[in-house]
């Protein structure tokens, strides 16, 4: 099965980019502990003029696969059940920090 793709889309010097990083990569490693694969991209919107026209008031915008899942905040535990859903795992599992 191909790895979930997450898409984080902010800027450097964002605080909530730099927390929805951080939450990202704590899911991801409990997600990889139940030998569930993803791929983290991170999109900078001031190196592409279309993403800072459609998100330069909603950084950060984390998305799972092709869909928008949070902006400004990610909470872990819906995070984490959207990735599982996507990888077709849907059983949410303890969320470990």
């Amino acid at each position: 099965m191909e790895p979930v793709r997450i898409t984080l889309i902010g800027k450097p010097g964002c605080h909530l980019c730099d927390d929805a990083r951080e939450t990202i990569e704590s899911v991801r490693a409990g997600l990889a502990a139940d030998a569930i694969a993803t791929e983290f991209i991170e999109l900078d919107i001031l190196q592409d003029e279309a993403l800072a026209r459609l998100h330069s008031e909603e950084i950060p915008v984390v998305r799972v696969g092709e869909k928008r899942h949070a902006i400004w905040r990610v909470d872990p535990e819906k995070f984490e059940a959207a990735v599982r859903r996507a990888a077709g795992k849907p059983k949410l599992s303890f969320w470990r920090r």
